[in-house]
């Protein structure tokens, strides 16, 4: 999208001032079709920095993500809403499966996205 949709940027506000994390969605974005739940992104931040502080090798990575209020207004348009969606128990779509198996963390800029729909889409392991 050349210009952001204004729908779901007031989605992701609103996902922002509810700190709730229990919103599903599903974007498609040149060669991808993601599947998650959208997330506040300082709970994003946070959940990515746990991750890499566990990890012997990844532990330095953690600090940026760690300093989310610095980043924070950053993430945002002239307007005030965000400029991008977090995604967490995210799943890329590949045929039958997804990506990683497990759910994943991911971050995508609102103006990226061709289409989108409120739901989780499911899978097949089979």
């Amino acid at each position: 999208m050349s210009k952001p949709d204004g729908l779901l940027a007031d989605i992701a506000a609103m996902v922002e001032s509810e700190h709730s994390n229990q919103m599903p969605l599903t974007v498609v974005v040149p060669g991808a079709v993601i599947t998650g739940r959208l997330a506040p992104e300082s709970l994003w931040r946070e959940r990515v920095a746990e991750v890499l502080e566990a990890s012997e090798h990844l532990k330095p990575f953690s600090a940026p993500f760690a300093a989310a209020e610095a980043q924070h207004a950053a993430d945002r348009d002239e307007s005030g809403r965000p400029t991008h969606l977090h995604l967490h128990l995210a799943r890329i779509l590949q045929g039958s499966y997804g990506l990683p198996h497990t759910g994943g963390m991911y971050r995508i800029r609102i103006e990226d996205i061709n289409s989108w729909t409120v739901g989780d889409l499911s899978y097949s392991d089979q």
